[in-house]
């Protein structure tokens, strides 16, 4: 087997390092199940037809933006009590942090939009979602219990509780719905 180069392995340990920040890691999780509870709402609506998975896909995105400000705006008023954020540079900075929330809905965001597009059937792609979603969550789990210090196979274990957990948390959602 090839070795890495020491720039490449560098690489992948800085990779790792950033995204095992908790910011990183809750955004990720929380993007996740999101996408997830939202494929589950929109898809138990009815038909499945490509335009209808377009339809799913803006709301997606309307839905992971909205959460992200949301959650950035509520960090905003938490901070202002400790007066560590002065100015309209460190909002919109605090505002834009969210962004890693929005980026884990990006994996559901291209399912749809394939399945609106004809790369693949429309029909059923909510399960390939939730699956996707279901294995992202185990590796956000995974990264964290590894981060954390902890053996590969506790580390597993870990990524397998918490894949679980999100699969709960994506169900109890649905059925608040």
């Amino acid at each position: 087997m090839p070795r890495l180069s020491p720039h490449l392995r560098r690489s992948a340990r800085d990779l790792r390092r950033w995204a095992a920040r908790p910011h990183v890691l809750f955004g990720g999780v929380y993007g996740a199940v999101l996408a997830s509870s939202m494929v589950a709402a929109l898809s138990g609506q009815g038909p499945t037809e490509p335009a209808d998975r377009l339809n799913d896909a803006q709301w997606l995105v309307i839905t992971a933006v909205a959460s992200a400000s949301a959650h950035g705006y509520a960090h905003l008023i938490a901070r202002r009590g400790d007066e560590s954020v002065h100015g309209v540079r460190a909002v919109v900075r605090l505002l834009l942090s969210e962004w890693p929330l929005v980026l884990a809905t990006t994996p559901t965001l291209v399912l749809l939009l394939g399945a609106a597009w004809g790369w693949w059937p429309s029909d059923g792609v909510e399960y390939v979602a939730f699956t996707v979603n279901v294995v992202l969550l185990f590796a956000w789990g995974l990264l964290a219990a590894r981060a954390g210090g902890r053996t590969w196979g506790s580390a597993v274990k870990v990524g397998m509780a918490d894949a679980l957990l999100g699969l709960l948390v994506v169900v109890a959602n649905v059925f608040i719905k």
